[in-house]
């Protein structure tokens, strides 16, 4: 199986260690972005992956595609060009103060691209899989087009697309988001989203008398599978007491049954790509036809390691996510 992604790569800025943006006068540079966090988790796990984006001709548009090469990420189908690639800034949060994040993104060569800039029957050669998620049709009105166009070409040719909402609100309205990503949605076969963005985007809420919690995420489910005809849905569960210490689970959604991962009290090292790491492991336990009882069980246990790893990436093998998965992990030193 061959997995392609569409998105943005952007450098993240950082202070070391959990100091503030005013306190130091030291960063740390990496790279990372949605959808390719999503892909280097598949190739950690073994499996082939291709980038599709656009970066700008430059020595660190270079370092970020050195850094998805040398995780085995395919960039040959990424288009060159344009004025910038897109930086963020990151003050990783701890105890009650939470982290802050501060984009500087406008003007970056994705968001400036034009559909026909991208030969998708060439990016689709030999893909299975195509994800995606919200936040790349909110970058522009070309973004959105050619990821329309991607959903279209990956359609006519047999492969499953999935897509995790990620609703950004600094990127555009609810209202706007609604209106595109509904037209997007129609070529999903797997959305992963949770609660609170169902309701944002596209007024799929529990009916208003329920009061258990996990009956509503059942509902969302139901709901938004019916909505769009999606036949699989996860909805995913973060709760946490500080910045520091949450707890996360997630429940799939398929052919009306429901099943329920359980949850993980984790203390946060990085909580950035979390989500993409849960993307990662579905598609990767999806992709090998496993049970579905295992397929949730193992998303959520990559997403539960992704908090103990330092940068954005899910630097995890399949086996240490079975091993947590299989209720063997506990921190324990591995001779």
């Amino acid at each position: 199986m061959k997995t392609a992604a569409f998105g943005e790569i952007m450098a993240r800025i950082s202070p070391e260690g959990y100091y503030r943006f005013a306190q130091t006068d030291r960063f740390q540079i990496t790279y990372g972005g949605a959808e390719a966090n999503a892909l280097i988790s598949l190739a950690n796990f073994g499996a082939e992956t291709v980038y599709v984006t656009k970066l700008p001709e430059n020595d660190m548009a270079e370092a970020a595609l050195r850094q998805l090469k040398a995780h085995g990420v395919d960039v040959s189908h990424v288009v060159r060009g344009g004025e910038r690639m897109g930086l963020y800034f990151c003050e990783r949060g701890a105890a009650q103060r939470s982290s802050k994040v501060i984009y500087d993104r406008k003007y970056a060569a994705v968001a400036a691209a034009k559909p026909s800039e991208y030969d998708w029957e060439a990016a689709f050669e030999g893909v299975n899989w195509f994800h995606w998620t919200g936040i790349t049709p909110a970058l522009s009105d070309d973004c959105a087009a050619a990821l329309l166009d991607a959903c279209r070409t990956a359609k006519a040719h047999g492969v499953t697309i999935s897509c995790d909402l990620n609703f950004r609100s600094n990127l555009w309205s609810a209202e706007k988001a609604g209106k595109v990503m509904t037209q997007l949605m129609e070529y999903v076969d797997v959305c992963i989203a949770n609660e609170e963005h169902c309701g944002l985007l596209f007024g799929v809420k529990p009916d208003a008398d329920v009061t258990d919690r996990e009956e509503g995420y059942k509902q969302v489910a139901r709901k938004l599978s019916l909505q769009f005809n999606i036949p699989t849905v996860v909805i995913t569960v973060r709760s946490g007491k500080n910045s520091s210490d949450n707890s996360v689970s997630a429940m799939l959604y398929k052919d009306n049954e429901y099943f329920t991962s359980r949850t993980y009290d984790v203390h946060i090292v990085e909580r950035i790509g979390g989500g993409d790491a849960l993307a990662g492991g579905l598609i990767y336990a999806l992709q090998n036809g496993w049970c579905r009882r295992d397929v949730i069980e193992f998303a959520v246990a990559a997403e539960a390691l992704k908090h103990s790893v330092e940068g954005d990436y899910n630097e995890v093998s399949v086996a240490e996510v079975q091993t947590l998965a299989s209720g063997a992990g506990a921190g324990r030193v591995q001779r």
